[in-house]
């Protein structure tokens, strides 16, 4: 018996040491226009991840964020926004109206994903990943706004996360894409 019992706790660990974490690259998703957008294509860029909301305080860095893009989208760089709900209501629209809302009065260009949730029971795989240590590998983060913003580097790697009140234009921000 105390054979089979030690078999069985060296199989679970040997076992827990080559399960595979899920890497950045290794997520899918869909885009508010219904195509899925794989992160594997992102290999070799620079990405910023932010959770957005069309009716928040700080809803005008969307204006920030499109600027940061278009400066930097020809140099391996992107945003990828995930507008969520879950503060206070603050996206309550459809992916459609989304999608219009952020066209309409901020010129966006950058990929925005379908709405999804950034925290909580139901909280997305991406937004998992980036909010804990045992899976991103640096740190335990916590969304605690709209508008927070994960950096990712060339190599899909979590090198920092920024709170709603920090702007995309933080000089922080432009440091890491000036790399």
């Amino acid at each position: 018996m105390k054979k089979i019992i030690l078999s069985l706790l060296a199989m679970v660990l040997v076992g827990n040491l080559f399960a595979q974490k899920p890497s950045f690259y290794s997520f899918k998703f869909k885009a508010l226009d219904g195509k899925e957008y794989s992160f594997s294509q992102l290999k070799g860029k620079k990405v910023l991840i932010v959770n957005t909301a069309s009716k928040c305080g700080y809803t005008p860095q969307y204006k920030e964020l499109e600027a940061l893009y278009q400066k930097y989208k020809d140099q391996n760089f992107i945003i990828i926004g995930f507008p969520a709900n879950n503060f206070m209501g603050q996206e309550p629209g459809t992916n459609s109206e989304i999608a219009d809302f952020c066209q309409k009065n901020y010129g966006v260009t950058f990929p925005l994903m379908e709405k999804s949730s950034v925290k909580g029971t139901d909280c997305n795989p991406l937004f998992r990943w980036l909010c804990s240590k045992d899976l991103n590998g640096v740190q335990d983060y916590k969304v605690s706004w709209n508008f927070n913003k994960f950096l990712i580097d060339e190599k899909g790697n979590l090198v920092a996360h920024y709170d709603s009140r920090v702007s995309p234009l933080d000089p922080k921000i432009l440091e890491f894409l000036s790399k």
